[in-house]
């Protein structure tokens, strides 16, 4: 008999994975443009502040702030990109597009970490005096805004790659934010200028935590390796204990589109019982909608074979053109 493949999409019910993925991307593009307008504004406010009172910690939030209104732009964009329909070319759409700008903010993260690093240096070697008064109201209102974009944000960041990274954008925001309310009491009663360096370099660890975790977490997907909440073998156990009439199960394969569309794919060997047409498409049918139903699989691709089916391409990668 030969082989069989058969392809579902959906929880059980033939709908595509994107159309309950856009509708939570529509709800994520709004929470994202109302928080990119009012970190905009605080980031602007925060720049002129820190100029003003020679504070390198605003000056410094107020670039770990334009991260965070650079990495809104830039996951508005990927939002709109990979809202695009699938089409003959791009058959799982554009949805890695989230993924490709979580690790491009990541990295940007890391370059301007460099900079308020150097720029902080050399303020412990040559301090600056500060205007401890303004510096405190200022980094207030940075607070205030963190809290609300988080509070906007929240709930969104568990379920995309992408709004996580802004999300993580936002609670090293109200961090720093935090360190120089606590910088800017400490300078205006002891007048140690120096501790304004020295938050703002508190501030910069605190960015290259976030930004080498989601790098870890995007590169993890780009890369196509299973998520870290799915083990392959413990699936493939499974199937095998669930479905009893499955003889062999090889060339498992589990990896992500992006953060929220975990796919799977597998060849089996089926039991004598299991033979006919109808048997075969029934089986893979109540497995389609157990992966689904138990592990949240968006897609899943079984392949049926028969004895002495090889399964696969015998142009495997490393192999010699015959």
């Amino acid at each position: 008999m030969p082989g069989r493949a058969e392809s579902k999409r959906g929880h059980g019910n033939g709908n595509a994975p994107g159309e309950r993925i856009f509708e939570f991307r529509g709800v994520d593009r709004k929470k994202l443009m109302f928080s990119f307008a009012i970190t905009v504004v605080v980031m602007a406010v925060e720049l002129a502040g820190g100029v003003l009172t020679c504070s390198i910690a605003l000056v410094s939030d107020a670039g770990h702030m334009f991260t965070h209104a650079f990495a809104i732009a830039i996951s508005l964009i990927a939002i709109s990109v990979a809202r695009r329909a699938p089409c003959h070319h791009r058959t799982f759409g554009l949805y890695r597009a989230e993924i490709l700008a979580a690790f491009i903010n990541g990295l940007f993260l890391l370059g301007v970490v460099a900079l308020i690093m150097y720029e902080s240096v050399q303020r412990i070697i040559e301090p600056h005096d500060v205007l401890a008064r303004d510096m405190l109201i200022i980094a207030l209102l940075g607070l205030i805004v963190n809290i609300a974009s988080i509070a906007i944000l929240h709930g969104s960041h568990k379920r995309n790659i992408n709004i996580k990274g802004v999300f993580y954008h936002l609670v090293a925001d109200a961090a720093s934010s935090v360190g120089i309310v606590v910088a800017a009491i400490l300078i205006h009663y002891t007048r140690w200028n120096i501790v304004d360096p020295i938050v703002s370099i508190g501030i910069s660890l605190v960015i290259v935590f976030w930004a080498i975790g989601i790098l870890k977490e995007s590169a993890k997907i780009l890369l196509e390796m299973a998520p870290a909440s799915m083990n392959v073998d413990i699936i493939i156990h499974d199937l095998k204990e669930r479905f009893p009439e499955i003889k062999q199960l090889e060339h498992a394969h589990l990896w992500m589109i992006t953060a929220d569309m975990p796919v799977f794919s597998a060849h089996l060997l089926l039991d004598d019982t299991h033979q006919s047409a109808g048997a075969q498409n029934r089986l893979i049918s109540d497995i389609n909608c157990y992966l689904c139903d138990k592990y949240h699989i968006m897609e899943s691709t079984i392949q049926i074979l028969s004895e002495g089916d090889a399964g696969t391409c015998p142009l495997t990668p490393g192999s010699k053109d015959r």
